[in-house]
């Protein structure tokens, strides 16, 4: 049996009837790829090997990998042994490819934000994270929770919130309570503002969440005076339209200050 690793962040996942409704959540027609992120003892990956897709494995603890190759000969070729947050996902995934898996506590933010970076590829992520990020990620506008990633994520995804697992499901247990959710790629091919420049407004913003954007858009617009609206507000006061809404103006605002010192 494997070790969990705590430099890894490994909680094993011990409930087959937990992973099951994890497996059902993802839909991949068939024939689809699909890559398991730190299967650890393969309670996942024994249920994903009953569909018809095609099936990778991305894990970094070699007594994890020998352990499923062991137990399921047949996924010998399917390992992809390396950090995922390292990966280069074009080399090693040709095409489109769904995400699952029981994510790292400790690395899962780091993971959305690279499914971010590959979201035209990835039509859904069905994932078991630390219940605190969960709640984040499925926030509205409004909320004290909501921040960066619930902004990024839902201009590009439908998110639900499917259910809360308990520390004892796991071994060892962790401390905190876990939240499945998914992903769904909307219909959103691009924003309708330029994409970088969104990242950068809502990732400033957010890191002075307490002030006024007027104060912390500052960063990017040193000569700001203006009546602009959404100014006088916080961050989580906006949804991903006010983003977009924002984004314009600040671009609109950077463009006139090139144009001033031509």
């Amino acid at each position: 049996m494997v070790r969990p690793k705590k430099h890894l962040g490994q909680h094993f996942l011990t409930d087959p009837s937990i992973a099951g409704r994890i497996v059902d959540a993802l839909a991949p027609a068939p024939g689809d790829s699909v890559l398991e992120i730190g299967p650890g003892t393969g309670v996942l990956t024994a249920h994903l090997m009953k569909k018809d897709i095609d099936l990778w494995l991305a894990e970094i603890d070699p007594e994890s990998v020998a352990y499923l190759k062991e137990t399921w000969p047949g996924l010998r070729d399917r390992f992809i042994g390396q950090d995922f947050l390292k990966l280069d996902l074009s080399e090693n995934m040709s095409g489109p490819f769904h995400l699952i898996g029981n994510f790292p506590y400790n690395i899962s933010s780091q993971i959305f934000f690279r499914v971010l970076e590959h979201r035209h590829r990835i039509p859904s992520v069905v994932c078991m994270i630390q219940k605190e990020v969960a709640d984040r990620i499925t926030s509205p506008a409004g909320s004290k929770e909501y921040g960066i990633l619930s902004v990024l994520l839902q201009a590009y995804f439908h998110i639900e919130r499917l259910f809360t697992v308990k520390p004892g499901s796991f071994f060892p247990p962790p401390r905190v309570h876990s939240g499945v959710i998914r992903l769904t790629r909307n219909h959103v091919k691009e924003l309708s503002c330029d994409e970088k420049l969104f990242f950068r407004v809502v990732k400033t913003v957010f890191n002075q969440r307490r002030k006024m954007i007027r104060n912390s858009i500052k960063t990017i617009l040193l000569h700001l005076d203006s009546d602009f609206t959404l100014l006088s507000l916080r961050p989580e006061q906006l949804d991903v339209s006010g983003f977009i809404e924002l984004t314009h103006w600040v671009e609109s605002q950077l463009n006139t200050n090139i144009k001033d010192k031509l």
